[in-house]
C-alpha cells in the first residue's frame, strides 16, 4: 500500500471508530487492573519479588496478565486462564479422535465448537488459578499475601469472596477482549490487553536503567541496541515463510476447460508463537517453587536436592539454566508446531478441492511431505525463539535485572501484536478502497 493511503486512516468513519473505541476498553482495562483484591497485602509481593523461584513465576504471570499480578488486582489472572484452556482443547484435538473428525470434516463447526468449550474451560481454570496462585504465593512469603485465605471456619466467606472476584475479574478481561474484536481492531482484543500492559510497564523499565547514577549511559546504550536488534530480528523471523507451489485445476465453462491455476501454500517460519516460551517457562519454574516446600526438612539428604533444585532452576544467569531453557523451547516448538499442523490437515482439504503438489500424490502422501517441510523451516524458527527467551538471562551481565521485563517473550509479544495490527489496518484501507492503486480516477 502507497504511504498516501494512510492518511484515510483517520477520515475513515468506521475506522476511526474502531480505533476509539479500541482505546476506550483498553483504558477501562488498566483501570481496572489497579483495583485490588480485599484484604490483599502489598509488601508481600514485593518480598516475592525479591526470592529466585517465585520472583522468576510471578514476572511470568504479571507478563503474561499485563501487569496485574504486581498490583494483585481482581485482574491478577488477566487473559492467562483463557489462553491455558486455548492451549488445553487445542492439544485434546489429536488426542480425542471424534473431536479430531468434527474439526476435519467441517472445519467452521469445529472452530466454533472449540471456542465455546474455550469459554466454558476458562472459568474452572481460573478458579484453579486463583486458589494455587494465592497458596503458592502464601506459602513462599515471609508475609502472607492474603492472611485470612483458607476453606475452613470464618475464613470460608473471604476466601470464596476472593476466588469469585478474580474469576470476575478474568471473565471481565476476557469479556473487553472480545469486545475489542468485534467493535475495535479485529481478531486482536486478547492480543491488545497484554500488548497494554506490557506498554505501561515501560517508563518504569526505563526508569530503573536511569537509577543507577554510574552505569545508566551504559545501561541505556545497551538495552536501546539490543530491543533494535531484537525487533529486527523478530520482524524478520515472524514473516518468514516457505511457499510451496500448487496446482489447482482449471474450472469448465460450457464446453471449454481452463487452464490450471498455479498457487502457493505458505507454511510460517515460526507457527507457534510465543507458546513454546510459555511451555518452558512453566515447566522451569515450577521445580523451584516445589523444591522450596522441602528446604528446611528434617532429612539432610532431602535438603540438600532441595538446595540443590533451587538453586539450578532459580538462577537464570546460571549456564545450566540458560541451556535447559534453550532447549526446552526449540523441543516445544516443534511439539506444538506440530500438533497444530496435524489439526489444519492440508493433505485432505487440497485433496477435497483437486489442488496437488507437483511431484506429490494427493491425500497422506501431501500432508506427509508437507509436514517434512514444515519441520525442516520450523528449525531455524525454533532456535530464534530460544535465542529470545534466553536472551533476558544473557543481557542481565549488562543492564538492571528489573529492565528485562520487555525483552523477550515480552518484545516478541508487542512486535507481533503492532505488525498484526498494522496488517489488519491495512487490509481495512484496501475492502474500503482507499488505496490510490485500486481508486477509479
Amino acid at each position: 500500500m502507497k504511504r498516501s493511503a494512510w492518511r484515510y486512516l483517520w477520515t475513515a468513519e468506521e475506522i476511526r471508530n474502531r480505533l476509539l473505541i479500541t482505546l476506550g476498553l483498553l483504558v477501562i482495562y488498566r483501570l481496572a487492573a489497579h483495583v485490588p483484591v480485599p484484604g490483599v497485602n502489598r509488601d508481600a509481593i514485593e518480598a516475592i519479588r525479591q526470592q529466585a523461584g517465585a520472583g522468576n513465576l510471578l514476572n511470568l504471570l504479571d507478563l503474561l496478565s499485563g501487569g496485574t499480578v504486581g498490583n494483585f488486582s481482581v485482574l491478577a489472572m488477566g487473559v492467562y486462564p483463557y489462553i491455558t484452556a486455548q492451549i488445553i482443547i487445542q492439544l485434546l484435538v489429536p488426542i480425542i479422535p471424534a473431536l479430531q473428525q468434527r474439526v476435519q470434516d467441517d472445519p467452521k463447526s469445529g472452530r466454533e465448537f472449540m471456542e465455546r468449550w474455550t469459554y466454558y474451560l476458562a472459568i474452572p481454570m481460573a478458579a484453579l488459578s486463583a486458589i494455587g496462585q494465592i497458596r503458592i504465593f502464601n506459602s513462599v512469603a515471609n508475609i502472607p499475601v492474603l492472611p485470612n485465605f483458607g476453606f475452613t471456619g470464618a475464613n470460608l466467606l473471604p476466601t470464596l469472596t476472593t476466588i469469585v472476584s478474580m474469576v470476575g475479574g478474568t471473565m471481565f478481561a476476557i469479556w473487553l477482549g472480545e469486545l475489542i474484536s468485534e467493535y475495535g481492531i479485529r481478531s486482536q482484543g486478547l492480543s491488545l490487553i497484554i500488548f497494554s500492559g506490557i506498554v505501561a510497564r515501560l517508563p518504569a523499565t526505563v526508569g530503573s536503567l536511569l537509577a543507577d547514577k554510574e552505569r545508566w549511559m551504559i545501561q541505556i546504550t545497551v538495552f536501546v541496541a539490543l530491543i533494535a536488534l531484537t525487533v529486527f530480528a523478530i520482524v524478520i523471523v515472524t514473516q518468514g515463510r516457505r511457499n510451496v507451489p500448487v496446482m489447482y485445476p482449471g474450472r469448465r465453462m460450457g464446453n471449454r476447460q481452463s487452464m490450471p491455476v498455479k498457487g502457493t501454500l505458505p507454511l510460517l517460519v515460526n507457527m507457534a508463537g510465543m507458546i513454546p516460551i510459555i511451555f518452558a517457562q512453566s515447566f522451569l519454574t515450577f521445580p523451584a517453587l516445589i523444591a522450596q516446600f522441602f528446604a528446611n526438612s528434617q532429612y539432610e539428604w532431602v535438603r540438600t536436592i532441595a538446595t540443590g533444585t533451587v538453586s539450578v532452576f532459580s538462577n537464570s544467569r546460571d549456564p545450566w539454566y540458560i541451556g535447559i531453557y534453550f532447549t526446552m523451547v526449540v523441543a516445544f516448538s516443534f511439539f506444538y508446531t506440530d500438533v497444530i499442523f496435524q489439526q489444519q490437515n492440508y493433505g485432505e482439504n487440497l485433496k477435497k478441492v483437486g489442488a496437488q503438489v507437483p511431484g506429490v500424490t494427493k491425500g497422506p502422501p501431501t500432508q506427509k511431505y508437507l509436514e517434512r517441510v514444515l519441520r525442516r523451516i520450523t528449525l531455524p524458527g525454533a532456535i530464534f525463539l530460544g535465542v529470545v527467551a534466553v536472551l533476558p538471562f544473557i543481557a542481565g551481565n549488562f543492564l538492571n535485572a528489573s529492565a528485562l521485563s520487555i525483552m523477550g517473550s515480552g518484545l516478541l509479544i508487542v512486535v507481533g501484536v503492532v505488525k498484526d495490527t498494522f496488517f489488519g489496518l491495512e487490509t481495512e484501507l484496501k475492502l474500503r478502497g482507499y488505496d490510490d492503486t485500486l481508486l477509479v480516477r
